[in-house]
C-alpha cells in the first residue's frame, strides 16, 4: 500500500511540473535560449542590461519599433504620428489593443508612463534621458500628446516600454518594485508565465499582440552561469540557441554539424571606463577612484599604452574590429566616427612614458611612478567580471603595457551585480572593462554621459556610464538633440564621440562580432533583425523571436520539444530530485558578462 501511495503521489508530482508533455497531448513547439546573463530587474523603469532589455522588447510594446529591414522607426503600439511646424509638439495615435489581462490599452497608459519617468528619480534610471527634454505628456482617448522644452531628433527613436497604468499605479515605490509576480500583464508578443530568478523565464504567446501571435507555442530563456555550461547545453539539445558568445566559445562549434554559426557585424562597443573624479548628480565627490585619473594626461598615456590590435588578434581571436574612436559601432555608418591624422591615439609606449614624464609623474626605486606631490604610487584597481575568461587575458595585456609606463595594475574579480553597483553608482572602482549594446539611433548611449545621468546622492536614478560631466559635450548633446537635419545632426554626435576619445573617461578598445551558435534540428527558420545578415539574441527589437519557427517532424514540433525536460537540465544539470511530489532546481548565479543595453 505504502508503495501504491509513493507510486501515485510521484506520478502526481510529475504532472504538476508546468508544461510537461503527456503522452494524449500534441507535440508542442519549444524553443529554448540559452543566456549568460541574468536579468538585473524585470522592472523596465530599473533595469539596463541586455537581457533585461530583450525581455521587455518580448513583453511589452514601444511607441515604434526599428523596421526589420532598415532599422528606421516604424509603428508598434502608436500607428501613426504627427508633428507640429515648430516641432515641439508630436501626437501619437496609439492603436487599438489589448493587454495581456484583457484591459483595453489607451493613450493614458504611455501617457503614466513618461510622466511617472519624469517626476520619479528612481524611474529614470533605465532611460532617464528619454524624457529630460518633454515639458509635458497627455492623453485624450488613444491620442497621446507630447510637447517639448526644444525639438527632439529622436523623438521617433524612444526606447521605453509603454506599461500598463492600472497595474502600476499600485506600485508604492518603483525602486524596490521587482515586478516578478506572474503572468506579468504586458502588450508584446510575448507574455511572462514564468520566472525564477537566475535561473529561468518562460514566455507564452500573447494571442492579443496586434501582428498576431507568434508561431510558437512556448518561448524559453535559460541563464546558465558561466558560457562553458552553455557551450555544452547546445551540443547537448539542453539549448536551442545561445548568442554573445566568446570567440573561443564561438570556435568551438565548428565541429558540430547540427549547429549553425552566425557570425555578424554586431552592435556593441567594448571600452575601458575610467574614474576620472567621480561625483553624484548635486557635484558631490563620490568612491574612492585614484587622483591621478582625474589629470586627462595619464588617461592619454593610459590610450598610447594600449596595442588594441593586439587585444582584437589575442583576446578576440581577429572577431572583432579596432576601435580608433567612437563608442557607437560602424554598423551603424551615419553616426560611426574615427580619428585619423595627427588626432589619432595609436599604440607609442614611448610617447606614453613621455607624457607622464612631462607631467611631473616620476618613477620611483620600484619602477612605480609617483603623484608629482609624491602622496601617493600610481597603483590602479581594475575592475573585471568574476566569470569572463575574455577579461582575465585582457586584463594581462593591460598590466603588461602600463607597467611600462610604471602603473601597476591589480585584476578585481566581480560579480555582475557587485560590477553594476561600484562602476554605475557608488563608483568604488579606479578602471573597469564595460560596453553598450547600441540603437540604430545612438542616443540612448550617449546619454549615459550626461551630468543628469550621475546618480543622487542617495544612490537613485543614474544609468551613468561614466561619471561624465562635461559643459562642451553637454552643449553638444542638446545641438543634436534638437538637430532635425539628419546629416548634420550626424555631425554634431560625432563631435560628441570626438569629445569623449580626446577626454577619455572611457577608451574605446574594439567592436566584437556578434557570434551565435543554433541548432539548425530544432530551430527551422529564424529571421535576423536587420534582415541582412542581422543579430539573432539581442538585436534592436523583437523580430528574431516572433518569427522563429520550429523544427517539425511529421507536421508535429520535433520529439521532446513539448515538455520542460530542456529547462530543467539547463538549470539542474538534467538531474530532477522527486520525492513525495517535489523536485529541486538547482539555483544559477548571475551571468557572466555585465554588458549593459
Amino acid at each position: 500500500m505504502i508503495r501504491k501511495c509513493l507510486a501515485v503521489l510521484a506520478a502526481i508530482a510529475l504532472l504538476s511540473l508546468p508544461g510537461t508533455a503527456y503522452a494524449a497531448d500534441p507535440p508542442r513547439k519549444v524553443v529554448k535560449i540559452g543566456v549568460t546573463q541574468a536579468v538585473d530587474s524585470m522592472n523596465p523603469f530599473l533595469a539596463v542590461r541586455l537581457v533585461s532589455g530583450s525581455l521587455q522588447r518580448l513583453m511589452y510594446a514601444f511607441l515604434t519599433v526599428p523596421d526589420s529591414k532598415t532599422l528606421q522607426p516604424s509603428p508598434d503600439l502608436a500607428e501613426s504620428w504627427t508633428t507640429s511646424p515648430d516641432g515641439l509638439t508630436w501626437t501619437f495615435k496609439i492603436r487599438t489593443a489589448k493587454w495581456s489581462d484583457g484591459r483595453p490599452i489607451t493613450a493614458d497608459d504611455a501617457a503614466w508612463t513618461f510622466n511617472k519617468m519624469m517626476t520619479d528619480d528612481a524611474a529614470k534610471a533605465g532611460n532617464g534621458p528619454a524624457v529630460e527634454n518633454f515639458a509635458s505628456v497627455t492623453a485624450s482617448g488613444q491620442d497621446l500628446t507630447i510637447k517639448l522644452k526644444a525639438p527632439q531628433a529622436s523623438m521617433l527613436d524612444i526606447p521605453v516600454a509603454i506599461v500598463p497604468k492600472h497595474i502600476w499605479e499600485k506600485v508604492p515605490d518603483i525602486a524596490k518594485y521587482e515586478n516578478d509576480q506572474v503572468p506579468i500583464v504586458g502588450s508584446g508578443p510575448y507574455r511572462v508565465v514564468e520566472y525564477k530568478k537566475d535561473q529561468f523565464v518562460r514566455l507564452a504567446p500573447n494571442p492579443d499582440y496586434w501582428r498576431g501571435a507568434p508561431k510558437i507555442d512556448e518561448l524559453q530563456m535559460i541563464f546558465y552561469d558561466n558560457p562553458a555550461a552553455s557551450i555544452v547545453g547546445l551540443k547537448k539539445g539542453d539549448i536551442d540557441l545561445i548568442g554573445r558568445l566568446s570567440p573561443p566559445d564561438f570556435e568551438s562549434l565548428k565541429s558540430d554539424s547540427n549547429i549553425v554559426q552566425w557570425n555578424a557585424e554586431g552592435r556593441r562597443a567594448t571600452y575601458l571606463q575610467i574614474n576620472h573624479g567621480a561625483t553624484t548628480s548635486d557635484n558631490k565627490p563620490i568612491g574612492d577612484g585614484h587622483p591621478a585619473l582625474k589629470d586627462p594626461r595619464v588617461r592619454q598615456a593610459l590610450h598610447y599604452a594600449i596595442d588594441k590590435q593586439k587585444l582584437v588578434d589575442e583576446t578576440q581571436s581577429g572577431l572583432a574590429r579596432v576601435a580608433d574612436g567612437s563608442v557607437v559601432p560602424p554598423l551603424y555608418k551615419s553616426f560611426f566616427w574615427e580619428a585619423t591624422g595627427a588626432e589619432k591615439i595609436t599604440y607609442d609606449a614611448s610617447k606614453a612614458n613621455q607624457i607622464l614624464d612631462d607631467a611631473g609623474y616620476k618613477k620611483g626605486a620600484d619602477g612605480i611612478r609617483t603623484m608629482p606631490d609624491g602622496s601617493r604610487k600610481l597603483q590602479f584597481r581594475f575592475s573585471i567580471h568574476t566569470d569572463a575568461p575574455s577579461e582575465e587575458k585582457l586584463a594581462e595585456y593591460l598590466a603588461g603595457w602600463f607597467k611600462e609606463l610604471g602603473i601597476q595594475l591589480t585584476p578585481r574579480r566581480l560579480d555582475s551585480s557587485k560590477f553594476t553597483e561600484e562602476t554605475g553608482v557608488t563608483a568604488l572602482f579606479d578602471i573597469a572593462i564595460s560596453g553598450w549594446s547600441v540603437n540604430p539611433d545612438p542616443e540612448e548611449v550617449l546619454g549615459t554621459h550626461l551630468c543628469s545621468r550621475r546618480p543622487t546622492a542617495s544612490g537613485q536614478g543614474g544609468g551613468t556610464e561614466s561619471f561624465y560631466c562635461d559643459p562642451q559635450y553637454e552643449d553638444l548633446y542638446k545641438q543634436q538633440q534638437k538637430e532635425l537635419d539628419r546629416p548634420k545632426r550626424a555631425e554634431l554626435i560625432k563631435k560628441m564621440e570626438e569629445r569623449l576619445y580626446v577626454d577619455a573617461p572611457v577608451i574605446a578598445l574594439y567592436y566584437p562580432n556578434d557570434l551565435e551558435g543554433y541548432r539548425k534540428d530544432r530551430i527551422a527558420s529564424i529571421t535576423p533583425i536587420p534582415e541582412d545578415k542581422g543579430i539573432l539574441y539581442g538585436g534592436s527589437g523583437y523580430w528574431p523571436f516572433y518569427t522563429v519557427e520550429a523544427v517539425t517532424k511529421s507536421g508535429s514540433a520535433e520529439s521532446g520539444s513539448g515538455s520542460n525536460t530542456g529547462l530543467i537540465a539547463g538549470i539542474a544539470g538534467a538531474v530532477v530530485v522527486l520525492a513525495l511530489g517535489g523536485f529541486v532546481l538547482a539555483r544559477r548565479r548571475q551571468g557572466a558578462a555585465d554588458e549593459r543595453e
